[in-house]
């Protein structure tokens, strides 16, 4: 299967992996499209849903400017993943791991009391203005989870091993940073622009303002990068004292929010992602499901109609909200606990990422065939959400 559609009603198309975005997220790829900065066409992944000012699941190619909002409030997040040599995990081990993972790693809105090393923390080459305001606060959340759907999942592989899957970002110092300049991007669009959506309010390129943005998210992608590393030592540390001959190999890692500079169709751009992962033929990455459902270790295929892109994920069938009014935690519950998976829901506000709040990983693995193949399918074990 490949891409499912194109709408060719506004300025330039929109080419959709999937049949059934809903009203908001279609109403947001609209607006994309008709940006004056847009190049080529917008591509919407099989994952895709509502976002702020953009679908969570979209790319798009802009020219001479960035926008705060194409991005997102949780710069750099993203997964990393690890492979160990163990075979076999006895639940009762994997127990004991999530038990001191959880001593270790801060979920939530808790921090480390203590700063964290110094060597955790990106070079900030004094031109920072908000990461510098932020920084040591940072220092005690470098190597924290964070909440909704940021998780530690230990997986057992299609390929024989037991996995270590992250995902999680830049914590504050990305949330401080992608509203400063959204705010200041609104405010200067205002003054520039008689018809712009402030909702996808951008800096153009000669602009200082559009240095300082641009220079501040790469720190925060670093940092994000830095604290999922952090994140992943700590697992390896719990993993070696209850295994002590264990080995590690196989490190990867791939942010899905973020705007870098790219060539596509010939064309320098900024490519914007915002839940979505670059797929460069021959580049491994990894798709996750639900905390019920399988992952993926996937490889590239260097698609050029999503601009070398794949999904982040399975995508959200409904809002958080929605899922904790009407799923049903008896039957939620039942549904890990049958399958001897150690799960993360215990009351009804851990409902929002109950597996039936998320959809069908399959089929959106299946719905973007011509854009990744699959190396490994994992399956959940164990997990730890924030």
């Amino acid at each position: 299967m490949g891409m499912k559609k194109e709408i060719n009603t506004e300025r330039i198309p929109i080419k959709l992996w999937l049949d059934d975005l809903e009203e908001g997220a279609l109403q947001q790829a609209l607006n994309l499209a008709n940006l004056e900065i847009a190049f080529r066409h917008i591509a919407i992944m099989p994952d895709a849903h509502q976002g702020f000012g953009m679908p969570i699941g979209g790319v798009l190619a802009a020219l001479d400017a960035i926008i705060p909002n194409a991005v997102g409030v949780d710069i750099g997040c993203g997964m990393c993943s690890l492979r160990t040599n163990i075979r076999e995990a006895d639940t009762d081990k994997l127990k004991k791991i999530m038990g001191l993972a959880r001593k270790r790693i801060p979920v939530g809105f808790k921090h480390h009391k203590q700063k964290q090393d110094d060597k955790w923390m990106p070079e900030t080459n004094g031109k920072l203005p908000i990461v510098e305001q932020e920084y040591e606060s940072a220092q005690h959340q470098v190597g924290t989870l964070g909440g909704g759907n940021h998780f530690i999942e230990l997986q057992k592989g299609s390929d024989g091993f037991v996995w270590i899957m992250i995902h999680s970002g830049s914590r504050n110092i990305g949330y401080t940073v992608a509203k400063f300049y959204n705010e200041k991007a609104k405010k200067m669009n205002e003054i520039w622009y008689t018809d712009y959506q402030k909702d996808l309010a951008w800096f153009p390129s000669d602009s200082e303002e559009f240095h300082q943005y641009k220079a501040e998210m790469e720190y925060c992608i670093e940092f994000a990068f830095n604290n999922r590393k952090l994140m992943m030592e700590r697992m390896k540390e719990c993993i070696s004292d209850v295994y002590p001959d264990v080995e590690f190999s196989g490190f990867i890692n791939k942010p899905h929010n973020f705007a870098d500079d790219e060539v596509h169709f010939g064309q320098e751009v900024i490519l914007h992602r915002k839940g979505a992962t670059r797929a460069r033929k021959g580049e491994l990455g990894m798709i996750p499901g639900s905390q019920g459902s399988p992952s993926y270790i996937v490889k590239g295929k260097g698609n050029p109609d999503s601009f070398e892109s794949c999904s982040h994920g399975a995508g959200r069938v409904m809002s958080r909200n929605q899922a904790r009014k009407v799923l049903d935690l008896k039957e939620e519950k039942a549904k890990l606990d049958n399958r001897g998976i150690i799960h993360a829901i215990r009351g009804k506000s851990d409902l929002d990422e109950a597996p039936s709040s998320y959809k069908n990983i399959e089929e959106v693995m299946a719905l973007q065939q011509d854009l990744v193949s699959i190396e490994v399918e994992l399956q959940p074990l164990a997990v730890i959400k924030g």
